[in-house]
């Protein structure tokens, strides 16, 4: 967890995890680095974004749309726990309770999603 002052994408770096298993990177336009995370040893799958005189080829949109696939999967998740949750805001006051706040939001939407499909 971060402040909420800072942005992610200025502490982007720091929050990559050097023993992550799988080396890859999903994220959106906003966190793009010329070449910085292939130098680390990261797959990048960062969405590309056109501009105002140059359009996003054929291909970059068919990427976009791969990318996104794999992407709403997650977001999807967190979409559901702000929705049951109301407003996704911790109102804490210290790092501590705020984590421990949010992994019981997370532990009471994995047990939901765990009841959800044994019942299916």
């Amino acid at each position: 967890m971060t402040n909420t002052a800072v942005h992610d994408s200025n502490i982007f770096e720091e929050l990559l995890e050097e023993k992550n298993a799988s080396r890859a990177v999903w994220a959106d336009s906003a966190y793009r680095y010329k070449g910085k995370l292939e130098k680390r040893g990261f797959r990048e799958h960062l969405q590309r974004k056109g501009r105002r005189n140059k359009k996003l080829t054929d291909r970059e949109k068919q990427g976009n749309h791969t990318r996104f696939q794999i992407r709403s999967r997650v977001e999807h998740a967190f979409g559901v726990q702000a929705h049951r949750a109301g407003m996704f805001l911790v109102r804490t006051i210290g790092i501590v309770r705020a984590t421990a706040k949010r992994c019981l939001r997370n532990l009471a939407s994995n047990l939901d999603r765990y009841s959800t499909l044994a019942l299916a």
